[in-house]
Parts: structure tokens; sequence; C-alpha cells
């Protein structure tokens, strides 16, 4: 018998990395030196990943694999100066849209707990998100 009774609805991390609630960045996490598989919010790849061929023509040439690089390398770097289960980092991007070539601080969230099976993962996203 469980304590609290039936749960009423389960969302997995499989099924959030499936809808596209979350991102997988696990490959490029390991080259950046993590060891639990890693994701980002939706609204933190927004913010700090995505770049377009329109975003280039329209502001400054990016990549997304460079956006994405320089988001894992510096959760990273805070993780290995701060540890624990939970921990805020800063890196300068570009902010898509307008015309805007200047980087500007965003502070995103790092969250280490268990995955579907118990496993330990990541997640990365925006302050105040859940």
């Amino acid at each position: 018998m469980e304590l609290f009774g039936e749960p009423i609805s389960i969302y997995s991390r499989r099924q959030a990395l499936d809808d596209g609630v979350l991102v997988d960045a696990s490959e490029m996490a390991r080259e950046a030196g993590f060891r639990f598989s890693v994701a980002m919010t939706r609204a933190a790849w927004e913010d700090c990943v995505i770049w377009s061929d329109e975003d280039n023509k329209r502001q400054t040439y990016q990549d997304e694999a460079g956006r994405l690089w320089d988001v894992l390398w510096m959760a990273c770097v805070a993780a290995r100066r701060n540890g624990g289960s939970e921990l805020r980092f800063q890196l300068y991007r570009v902010p898509r849209g307008g015309r805007g070539v200047r980087p500007r601080l965003v502070v995103l969230q790092m969250h280490c707990g268990p995955g579907d099976e118990g496993e330990p993962v990541i997640t990365i996203s925006m302050l105040g998100e859940d």
C-alpha cells in the first residue's frame, strides 16, 4: 500500500523528452565533463541555445552547438566549484530577436535529482521554473 495512495497522474522524464518539454543535451554534456544525463527545459533551450540562419543575418553569426557548449561548460564549472543538488550559474549569451549583438547576462539553475529509474539526472532551467 502506498503511503499517500495511488498517484493521480505521472509524467515521466522520458515523456517530457518525447514531448519536447525537455531537450536532451547529454551527448555534448559528456564532452563538457558531466557523468549524468543532462536535459534543458524548453524555455532555457529557446533562450540560450536556439539560433537560426535568420538570426545570423539579422544579428551576428553564431551556431546552436556553440551556444549549447557555452551553457554546458558554465554549468559544469559551477558544479565543480559549488557541488550540491541544486545551484545557480551565469553566462552571457546574445538574446534572440531584434538586432542586438551584445551579450547579456542570464542566470540559469541546475538541479540534480532522480530520473525515471532512480538514476541521477541533471536538468537545466530558467530561474523560477519548477
